[in-house]
């Protein structure tokens, strides 16, 4: 997929894309943080044929905001919604903005001046977890210290592909965009597009910075956020089977990625099962054990490289599923109790180190 690049004269410096689908109730407080950002920003509001009212709010705001112009289209999906934006985008960076969220004052200039700064290809900031109601945000700092504030090689470094994909909270130059191709798949829905789109970015970047600085309230209160989505909870493995099928095509240059690929895959088909519908459980973890099996007849687990944490747990999928999978719901909880009994009943004392070990790597 080509990008098209404006002219030197029209050419603003950052163009912010906000995919708009039924989210009348949120996306005024939303636009409204959008249009206090000071800067040479465009706002490009695609409105996925919302059947709410929201594409009323969106054509006010366009009318008030000279910064800003709506896209009307038929329903088509996120993926479908970002590439329209991506496409008729002008700006020298393209960003995305979602339209239940808040962005903090100023964030766009804290993320254009480091990209400036530094001449880099990619600039996270942090971010925060927003309820509001009754309020609450919690500020969220994902990164590791030793990787924030300076420029980072992230086709080198394997912890960023662990990190939250948070597509929302970064901005990507032009140039970026075109080299990693189609930037999302046109699934239907919206439901972890962002997924590939991210481990590309990172594997395409030479010339990352992540800053400290908070971009957005992320919304946790939506119902019916996709954060929340149970019935497409497959489309992960969608989105890393892209990912292995954008690796393979790069030929000489893959590196480490197939690994970095496969533990962030165990990574989220594991937090995914946690919290989806236990009636889709024992078939989605049956596709974990049948990938994890294929991937291993095929040559593409590197059981050395992996840890022996995530190792055990992918030998256990592969072996059993369904009794994993029961193990799993057994001593399900969020203390320390439950996660120690959940590595003593899987791998013994064993595998309560090499629990530990993990969490301690992290």
């Amino acid at each position: 997929m080509s990008i098209a690049a404006g002219t030197s004269q029209d050419r603003p410096l950052l163009s912010v894309v906000v995919p708009i689908y039924n989210v009348r109730d949120y996306l005024g407080e939303c636009l409204d943080s959008l249009g206090r950002q000071r800067g040479d920003f465009e706002f490009l509001l695609v409105n996925d044929g919302s059947t709410d009212g929201s594409d009323d709010l969106a054509r006010a705001f366009c009318e008030r905001e000279p910064r800003a112009r709506l896209i009307d289209k038929a329903n088509s999906g996120y993926g479908a919604s970002l590439n329209r934006g991506f496409r008729e985008a002008r700006g020298s960076y393209l960003g995305v903005f979602e339209s239940d969220d808040v962005m903090y004052e100023g964030a766009l200039s804290k993320l254009i001046d480091a990209a400036l700064r530094f001449d880099a290809d990619l600039v996270r900031g942090s971010y925060s977890m927003y309820w509001s109601s009754p309020r609450r945000d919690e500020l969220v700092m994902p990164y590791d210290d030793d990787l924030v504030g300076h420029l980072v090689d992230t086709t080198s470094e394997g912890r960023v592909y662990l990190y939250h994909s948070a597509i929302w909270s970064g901005i990507y130059s032009r140039e970026l965009v075109s080299r990693m191709g189609t930037p999302f798949l046109e699934t239907a829905g919206a439901a972890y597009q962002d997924t590939s789109f991210m481990f590309k970015a990172f594997a395409s970047s030479k010339c990352t910075v992540f800053i400290k600085d908070p971009i957005i309230h992320y919304r946790q209160d939506r119902e019916g956020s996709s954060v929340r989505s149970k019935a497409k909870v497959d489309q992960v493995r969608v989105e890393f089977d892209e990912i292995d099928r954008w690796i393979s095509s790069q030929g000489e240059n893959r590196g480490n990625l197939g690994h970095y690929a496969l533990v962030a895959r165990l990574n989220a088909c594991l937090w995914n099962l946690d919290r989806i519908a236990e009636e889709f459980q024992p078939d989605f973890v049956q596709t974990i054990a049948d990938d994890l099996t294929r991937m291993d007849r095929e040559g593409r687990i590197d059981w050395g490289s992996l840890d022996s944490w995530r190792a055990l747990n992918a030998r256990m999928i592969m072996k059993d599923p369904q009794a994993y999978l029961s193990l799993r719901r057994s001593t399900r909880g969020k203390s320390s109790i439950s996660k120690v009994a959940f590595s003593l009943r899987l791998g013994g004392i064993s595998g309560l180190g090499a629990a530990l070990k993990e969490r301690g790597e992290r």
